[in-house]
């Protein structure tokens, strides 16, 4: 079983893709956990100064395999 990983998304990104990351984790909307995040820094402001904690500790996700492995792909041709 391979375990599970918090990665900042590539794909679900609107300012560092620490939401997008988190609904990829927790299996919700990423549209959802941006609520949320207003929601806290609305409230107090502690969504923005955790929204800040999780840009700088969590890592963005390889875009594949082997560039965690650090191989390189080659370029395809322009058609």
């Amino acid at each position: 079983m391979e375990m599970k990983r918090l990665y900042r998304s590539r794909n679900e990104k609107m300012i560092a893709g620490v939401c997008g990351g988190l609904g990829e984790y927790l299996g919700v909307d990423p549209t959802l956990v941006r609520l949320l995040f207003v929601l806290l820094a609305l409230l107090g402001g502690h969504g923005l100064l955790v929204y800040l904690v999780l840009w700088l500790v969590v890592p963005v996700r390889a875009a594949g395999r082997a560039e965690v492995y650090g191989v390189r792909q080659p370029a395809s041709p322009v058609q």
